[in-house]
């Protein structure tokens, strides 16, 4: 895509960075943020997962507000809906710190009604807020080739796009605040479905006696192909379950995926069927897990690989 234009007079110069929330994806994408020649103050809630970027030269901070103070700009990319509330609207959290003029951008996959509660408090402290998720797993964070969904004003875009030009290949405008969140369900409602399909795809070229990496190879290159199949295809054939998607992440965003719909008045039976599947793994255990530990639930309800 084109690089987006920065405004509000950073022009793309070194900024003072907060990031919120170190998991799987956001340690890379703090890390190119870094690389770029930022100033990084950090918070986890567990601060052992900042310690590489606090090594690489970042601040570890206290704190939300500790994250935020002094900051150009503030990245959130925490679990849930309720951590994304805590760590913006909650005491202690970065509204209380940020000043006039700079950015809020939340990447953490939540609800559209809360990004649009955000932005409308981060305005009355005249923050310029966007809703950002993303998409492409701790591949694509790692490479800087995420494509990025965003919600929010004209203004807030064309502030903090030179910074998601850093982390991503696709940076897209969507609409006003909350529209990056829908967008996500779209991703999430697609992937879920392309997930199940590559795992019973895969078991049944098993079931006929296959070699099942060559099919992932011979449908990969093919109309069927897709980014689950070529990125995790032969990662369900060795049964090797390490998460670049945790299953208890996509087990929340698809329960946002089912409120919303249902919220529209829409049936979507391929979603429902993929949340049931997902809810079914996480009770048995399997929440940290990759997302491709879907292929479990399927040999049978009773498969002892699906108990605990």
């Amino acid at each position: 895509t084109q690089p987006s234009t920065i405004m509000g007079g950073h022009g793309g110069g070194r900024m003072r960075i907060g990031w919120v929330g170190v998991g799987v994806m956001g340690r890379h994408m703090a890390g190119h943020l870094m690389a770029a020649g930022h100033e990084l103050s950090v918070f986890s809630r567990t601060a052992s997962k900042c310690a590489p970027l606090v090594e690489a030269g970042a601040r570890l901070a206290s704190s939300p507000m500790d994250a935020a103070y002094g900051a150009d700009a503030v990245f959130t990319m925490v679990g849930a809906p309720s951590d994304v509330e805590q760590v913006t609207l909650g005491g202690g959290g970065v509204l209380e710190a940020l000043e006039p003029g700079s950015l809020l951008i939340d990447c953490t996959t939540s609800t559209p009604s809360l990004a649009q509660r955000v932005a409308a408090a981060a305005a009355g402290k005249g923050v310029l807020a966007l809703d950002a998720p993303v998409s492409g797993g701790d591949v694509g964070a790692e490479a800087a080739s995420l494509s990025i969904m965003c919600g929010g004003s004209d203004e807030a875009m064309g502030g903090s796009g030179y910074l998601l030009d850093l982390l991503g290949s696709r940076v897209l405008h969507m609409g006003p605040a909350g529209a990056g969140q829908h967008t996500k369900m779209c991703n999430q409602i697609l992937a879920a479905n392309n997930m199940l399909g590559v795992c019973e795809s895969l078991r049944y070229a098993s079931a006929a006696g296959l070699d099942a990496d060559a099919v992932v190879r011979a449908v990969g290159a093919g109309a069927a192909g897709s980014w689950a199949m070529n990125n995790l295809g032969h990662k369900v054939v060795a049964n090797d379950f390490a998460p670049g998607f945790m299953i208890e992440h996509m087990a929340k965003d698809l329960g946002i995926a089912v409120s919303e719909a249902e919220r529209l008045g829409l049936e979507l039976p391929g979603l429902a069927n993929a949340r049931r599947l997902y809810d079914a793994l996480l009770a048995a255990g399997h929440g940290r897990d990759g997302t491709q530990a879907l292929v479990l639930a399927l040999d049978s309800p009773t498969n002892p690989a699906v108990s605990p």
